[in-house]
């Protein structure tokens, strides 16, 4: 163990959240080295190639950063899958293929596209997750970059087959797609302007609400503009005040009501 890996300290969450990544890494590399094998499609093999390349790179960059060498690398979206249209992708259901498990040991085109496919996918949901579960900020970005190469790769895989009809997109009515999602409004310019006011809370200092027993059970934020300024929430803006949590007429006492922190403890100034 060099002096690098000596000094680095990773969450417990995040070592195994690693582990776990790194052993699906390898494992969508060794398979990969079947897939190139038995696949007949050329596009299909390019695309076997490429994506065994990409989970390569990966793999070296999340076991360089346990090490503690650099820093993550930002991908960006494979030329593969950009400008895709709506209208390449074919929707509904014209005589679906059949299905059966198979007993031969050679795997045909769409046995080696579904299984990336799946692959992918479950590698897009884990490194998602893995992310969620890193405290190290390179660590973290490397499996969100994880999450998004496994994301494109997806949807290429889905793109190839989709073209061949080997993946289709069932539908329902035209009525009821537009019913079911039309039933969502777009939020008011009124209600923007109140939500967009109420973001400048988190710019100032921000004092504790505290019951009855004293003990700290909430924050309030100053320096609110707009319509959130001295309201229940926030209190008043600038001077001492600012941050101060405001409460309704009848709370001035030393123990009193507030609508975020519930009773307010003895001896806190309202």
């Amino acid at each position: 163990m060099n002096q690098n890996q000596n000094q680095m300290k990773f969450g417990a969450h995040e070592t195994m959240e690693t582990h776990e990544i790194l052993m699906e890494k390898l494992n969508a590399i060794t398979h990969c080295n079947l897939y190139a094998k038995q696949a007949k499609n050329p596009k299909l093999r390019d695309m076997i190639a490429r994506h065994q390349r990409d989970a390569i790179n990966s793999y070296n960059e999340i076991v360089s950063l346990t090490r503690g060498g650099g820093q993550f690398t930002p991908i960006s979206t494979p030329a593969h899958t950009q400008g895709v249209q709506h209208q390449q992708i074919q929707y509904g259901l014209d005589n679906p293929p059949r299905f059966a498990p198979q007993n031969d040991d050679t795997l045909s085109d769409h046995e080696i596209s579904t299984a990336m496919l799946i692959c992918h996918k479950n590698g897009a949901r884990n490194a998602a997750w893995a992310a969620l579960e890193c405290a190290d900020p390179n660590l973290r970005r490397a499996m969100q970059n994880s999450a998004q190469a496994c994301t494109d790769h997806a949807y290429e895989v889905f793109l190839f087959l989709n073209e061949q009809g080997l993946y289709q997109v069932p539908t329902m009515k035209t009525e009821t797609t537009h019913n079911f999602l039309g039933s969502y409004q777009p939020a008011t310019g009124m209600q923007q302007s109140q939500y967009g006011a109420q973001t400048g809370y988190s710019t100032g200092g921000y004092s504790s609400g505290f019951n009855a027993s004293g003990n700290e059970v909430g924050i309030g934020y100053g320096s609110v503009t707009g319509s959130a300024a001295g309201s229940p929430y926030y209190g008043d803006v600038g001077g001492q005040d600012a941050g101060r949590p405001s409460y309704p007429q009848g709370a001035q006492t030393k123990t009193g009501y507030s609508p975020i922190f519930g009773t307010t403890g003895q001896g806190h100034q309202q």
